[in-house]
């Protein structure tokens, strides 16, 4: 029977190890370890592989492997971190191409990531190919160059098994791949390949033609390039130019400047020469080509290369003490005060539609005008040149540029014919492919509840994802929801699977979503589902209790509504808890508080490997309510992660939760107890729903609910020792005067209150405790300047 307890199943953690295995690819070596190949490496270990960073050997070095034994050290130290477990280094080793290519021939694949300079790519592989396997699969991560340029020469054996595998920096947080392959190479190779990025290494692997810059950086650097063009005929600031290239059309707030800080600004005279070196000489690129170079020379030359230098086009001055972020003026090359506030009228008219923008009448949607639609325009140009599936150039720009919508998506919303009109008024040349949307009624439709594409030939075809992907929005299109308010639906997520869906801002809790909870529990009981899937298409799991809700009804003294909305909360957690059908939730991105809690309280967690666990409550002045402390102690002592005795559990969860530990990834999650010995990894997040539903029918087969936990805990004599401690940290200036307050409820709750070791105390009694801690702590002004200060400021407040 299917247990929710340890030891009744089987460690059946799909991690990455095993998948890598699965797939054939299981020894990787890397050429090259700067950021972008160190980054590599780094991540086929997230995925379980064997792996080898090799580079040169520096002049005079004692240490031959001084540069690859360099860069795994600082992987440790990296930020944001490169290794999803700092045990995963331990299957990196270092060398240098002087002495350890004899030992490529065990490896699965091996892929080149150095200087974007073709002939000394061209001299590496030729010194590679007496080394290579016999099935070793070869790969270049240049971001520019032609695969025909690289192959030129090549032995047929060798570039049968030669791709182009451009992954975007930050390898482990950035899903895209572009793939290139050609005529010669072995179906068995790319599938080999494509499998193990897919399922391994969780990208998003997109086909490309092999054309220069592939898809991404042919209309991501030709985006950057125009703004560039435009903020110098605009006259604008970076300031101006990034506030408004940003957030207002569905940009990261970097937008162009600070994407190029964050990149690297050293970078953009190699990726610029490469491009248009290889472009055709009627391509529009070469139209705004140059601009700009004098201002990014002298950047260079003064050491501004962007964040990992002394900064860039922004930079943080640090010479008073504080921290005061800086912006460099065009013109004179001087730095001054940001500007915070630099957004045009504009920019707010967004929020009604990306048209309103456009049509609004100043110098800011001007300038967005100018960039976006040039950009709209070139993308469509590029079709069939660089893809003939619309949905690869959108979905690079969307997992590779972080943009919400794809430029043919950004078309639809504007209307295709909209878009041409304003091109026309501009004298530009419209695309084919864009006036043949324009004729067809757009790039995109639904029919039968599937979305289906135009065809550069003008057909209209399905749009096919990878097989065992799913997501709830191919359930709305397919179907109506079974229940819905404002804040959470229920779906039919098929094969007998009830899915609860929040979509609240940052699904954070509130007393509807419980609701629904409630209604799913119920539902699934009585009308004969198999059970209960929570799961959302959102970055973010749920970023815990609706705070701004609970600070509304503490600023009006509603104090009974407080204590309804957390005891509402622990009856829907418990009623998920012991459901009698398994409950199987899967995360992704923020899961903190009572998004924490409710991944404590379900059969198994599916976790996306970027899963960010934590219970965070103290940073907000209160502690868990919903079962996180019960939840937790229980895990501790069962998982073996505390040391024995009755003390043990009690201190690693005042350490974890009065800290406001979060976990930084899955695994990480797994080793602090946040998820089980036997939840599972995905690290591809396409596939996230899938496997959760995979997880969850086979969880269905027998299924029976828990058996509830029983404590023994310390009582008073813990709870002074847990408040010993932090009275030491406050000594030393590392704990806050409410630290103190909101640590010693917590410290409460965990050591059982009046109890004795003796004593057996049930969930309920935590419970109890847990809500009359929080609602204590809900009425002490300090609390509640904590919470106003992360409403309002989206940061702690140390008080």
């Amino acid at each position: 029977m299917a247990q929710r307890t340890v030891d009744s199943e089987n460690d059946e953690s799909a991690t990455a190890v095993a998948e890598s295995k699965k797939m054939g690819i299981e020894r990787v070596a890397v050429i090259g370890s700067g950021v972008m190949g160190a980054g590599i490496a780094a991540h086929c270990a997230n995925a379980g592989c064997e792996v080898l960073l090799l580079d040169i050997v520096p002049k005079g070095a004692e240490n031959r492997d001084e540069l690859a034994s360099g860069a795994i050290y600082r992987m440790l130290k990296s930020n944001p971190e490169m290794l999803m477990h700092k045990d995963s280094v331990e299957r990196i080793s270092a060398g240098n191409i002087e002495d350890d290519l004899p030992r490529l021939k065990e490896f699965d694949w091996v892929v080149e990531v150095i200087i974007e300079n073709l002939e000394i790519k061209r001299n590496l592989y030729v010194n590679l190919a007496e080394h290579l396997g016999a099935r070793t699969i070869l790969s270049s991560n240049t971001s520019t160059l032609p695969r025909s340029a690289l192959t030129h020469g090549m032995p047929h054996d060798i570039a049968s098994r030669f791709l182009i595998t451009h992954f975007f920096n930050p390898p482990r947080y950035l899903p895209l791949l572009e793939v290139v392959a050609g005529p010669e190479v072995d179906d068995d190779v790319l599938n080999r390949f494509t499998e193990f990025a897919d399922l391994g290494l969780g990208k998003r692997v997109t086909m490309c033609n092999d054309t220069p810059g592939f898809i991404g950086n042919r209309l991501g650097v030709y985006f950057v390039q125009r703004a560039i063009v435009a903020t110098l005929d605009h006259g604008f600031s970076v300031e101006q130019a990034d506030a408004m290239l940003g957030r207002p059309i569905g940009l990261p707030k970097t937008a162009v400047f600070g994407l190029m800080d964050l990149v690297g600004i050293d970078l953009i005279p190699h990726v610029m020469e490469s491009m248009l070196a290889h472009l055709q000489p009627d391509d529009p690129f070469h139209s705004i080509a140059g601009a700009g170079d004098d201002v990014i020379r002298a950047m260079i030359e003064e050491g501004y290369t962007g964040r990992k230098g002394k900064g860039g086009f922004y930079r943080l001055n640090t010479d008073d003490g504080g921290r005061v972020k800086e912006a460099r003026n065009l013109n004179t090359g001087e730095y001054q005060k940001a500007n915070r506030k630099a957004a045009f009228a504009s920019a707010k008219m967004a929020k009604q539609g990306l048209d309103r923008l456009l049509d609004h009448h100043d110098a800011g949607a001007a300038f967005v005008a100018d960039v976006l639609l040039d950009t709209l325009a070139y993308a469509a140009y590029l079709v069939p040149e660089v893809s003939d599936d619309i949905t690869a150039i959108d979905g690079a720009m969307k997992v590779g540029y972080s943009w919400k919508r794809g430029p043919f998506e950004i078309i639809d919303s504007l209307g295709a014919v909209d878009v041409v009109a304003r091109l026309e008024a501009r004298g530009t040349q419209i695309p084919p492919f864009l006036a043949l949307a324009a004729k067809e009624g757009g790039f995109y439709h639904i029919e039968d509840g599937e979305i289906h594409r135009l065809t550069p030939e003008g057909e209209s075809v399905q749009v096919i994802r990878p097989a065992s992907t799913l997501t709830v929005a191919d359930l709305k299109r397919r179907g109506k929801a079974i229940s819905r308010n404002p804040s959470a639906s229920l779906w039919d997520a098929g094969d007998g699977v009830l899915l609860i869906e929040y979509h609240s801002k940052m699904n954070a809790m509130d007393p509807m979503i419980l609701e629904i909870i409630l209604e799913a529990v119920d539902l699934a009981e009585m009308a004969g589902w198999k059970g209960i899937l929570v799961a959302n298409d959102a970055k973010n799991f749920s970023a815990g209790a609706n705070l701004g809700l609970a600070l509304f009804a503490a600023n009006l003294a509603a104090w009974k509504e407080v204590e309804d909305f957390i005891a509402l909360g622990q009856e829907a957690y418990q009623a998920l808890k012991y459901a009698e059908v398994p409950v199987v939730a899967a995360s992704t991105g923020i899961c903190v508080g009572g998004g924490c809690e409710i991944l404590l309280h379900c059969d198994a967690v599916q976790a996306h490997s970027e899963s960010y666990i934590g219970l965070v409550e103290v940073g907000v002045g209160i502690v868990p309510g919903w079962g996180g402390c019960k939840e937790m102690l229980a895990r501790l002592r069962d998982f073996g992660i505390a040391s024995r005795g009755p003390m043990g559990p009690v201190m690693k969860a005042f350490e974890m939760i009065g800290t406001a530990q979060v976990a930084k990834s899955a695994e990480q999650a797994r080793e602090m107890g946040f998820l089980r010995p036997t939840d599972r990894v995905t690290m591809n997040r396409d596939r996230l729903l899938a496997d959760a539903k995979s997880r969850l029918l086979e969880l269905a087969v027998d299924y029976q609910p828990p058996e509830p936990h029983t404590y023994h805990l310390p009582g008073p004599t813990g709870k002074a020792a847990l408040e010993m401690a932090v009275r030491d940290l406050a000594r030393s200036g590392k704990a806050t005067p409410h630290d103190i307050v909101v640590t010693g409820e917590l410290a409460h709750i965990l050591s059982g209150g009046e109890t004795d070791i003796l004593d057996e105390l049930s969930e309920d009694d935590i419970l109890e405790m847990e809500l009359a801690g929080i609602s204590k702590l809900s009425r002490n002004e300090a609390s509640l300047a904590r919470m106003e200060h992360m409403v309002s400021k989206g940061k702690p407040l140390r008080n």
